[in-house]
């Protein structure tokens, strides 16, 4: 929903209705995630992407037939045959997408969730995509966090009650999922098919050591959705004209502002560490506070291999553990051959990515079978 947020929210603050054409499933080789969006707007305008062109004709002509009716579609997309023009993805891949009219008397809660993602605050939508009783298909629940209350309906309390203690589980990790229950929410039934987009706070990127390399690390985070934070105690390079791409450029010692962040709960699983500083009184110290962090996604440092075993011997002197160690990514990125910084800005968020999806970080060309983990 972010990238078509604001043109969702504008058609819907004017009392216009839009078709929503929502990915909610994929299987093999789909070519977008769950939680990609297709607007149609009133006139006839197409906003987003639900397959990078693969079926949008297809979802469109949908999407304007569902602002007619006002009846939701749950439909599959899948593999193309005899043509590739055919309605389907030649990539191999199936796509589930919900189709639906939005409007404020079908989503009466978006203003309210939009003002909570432009916030950072999380917030979760699940929406019945597939139900017995064609009436209950398109019901909504705004969940947020625990203690916090929901908004609108699945239509009974017991659904209800099971998607919110899920829907929290999955805001609480930044999941999005299509989830199976009862007809009623039974945990050990099928029939109702209930998506749960999570809108967590977007994940951050935490660069440490104001060099050059940073500069070109900071950029290639802001492009690929991370809240990209800049930390170095020296004052005269942290400074925000050297790092224009980060969202903030922070004076301090870097060991002194992670930990910071930790006590006040602004780092979590999702949080990318990248240690550019390769000097022992700044690197050692802020590395032993991030390696015994659990649930960081990834921890890098740079230096060469000398740099990276001296390193290692102070750390095991701090006292950190093999199992701690293991988790430091260095030297730092993938062996792509990179020289420059922008290269190796390159082959730093290649590993990032390989790590987040299970990827082996070798040559597609090389590999049989799906592209995607």
């Amino acid at each position: 929903m972010r990238d078509v947020l604001e043109q969702l929210v504008r058609w819907w603050n004017a009392g216009h209705p839009v078709a929503v054409g929502t990915v909610v499933a994929t299987f093999e080789s789909a070519p977008r995630p769950p939680g990609a969006m297709m607007l149609v707007g009133p006139g006839g305008e197409a906003v987003g992407s639900v397959s990078g062109g693969c079926v949008e004709g297809a979802v469109y002509q949908l999407g304007e037939e569902i602002l007619e009716s006002g009846e939701p579609v749950l439909q599959r997309y899948g593999v193309s045959d005899e043509s590739a023009f055919a309605v389907g993805l030649t990539c191999g891949g199936i796509l589930d997408i919900f189709v639906e009219r939005v409007d404020q008397a079908s989503f009466p809660e978006l203003g309210e969730v939009a003002a909570d993602i432009a916030a950072g605050r999380p917030v979760a939508v699940a929406t019945v995509v597939a139900h017995p009783d064609a009436s209950r298909v398109g019901r909504r629940l705004v969940v947020r966090p625990q203690g916090q209350p929901t908004a609108g309906s699945l239509g009974s309390e017991r659904s209800d009650a099971a998607v919110a203690d899920d829907g929290r589980g999955l805001l609480a990790t930044g999941r999005t999922e299509t989830l199976e229950y009862g007809p009623d929410g039974q945990r050990r039934g099928e029939g109702m098919r209930v998506f749960v987009a999570s809108y967590a706070p977007v994940p951050r990127l935490l660069v440490f050591g104001a060099i050059d390399f940073a500069a070109a690390v900071a950029k290639l985070g802001s492009f690929l959705g991370y809240r990209v934070t800049v930390c170095d105690a020296r004052g005269v390079f942290a400074t925000a004209s050297r790092f224009p791409s980060a969202d903030e450029v922070v004076v301090d010692w870097p060991h002194r502002y992670l930990t910071a962040e930790v006590a006040a709960g602004r780092v979590d699983s999702r949080t990318v560490v990248c240690v550019l500083t390769h000097d022992p009184k700044f690197d050692v110290p802020l590395l032993e506070v991030a390696l015994r962090l659990p649930d960081l996604a990834y921890v890098g440092a740079m230096g060469s291999r000398r740099t990276h075993d001296e390193r290692l011997k102070r750390l095991r002197g701090a006292g950190l553990t093999e199992s701690e160690l293991a988790r430091l990514a260095s030297p730092i990125g993938l062996d792509l051959g990179a020289r420059t910084p922008e290269e190796t800005a390159v082959s730093i968020a290649a590993e990032i990515i390989a790590l987040r999806w299970g990827g082996a970080g070798d040559r597609l060309s090389a590999q049989a079978g799906s592209i995607h983990h």
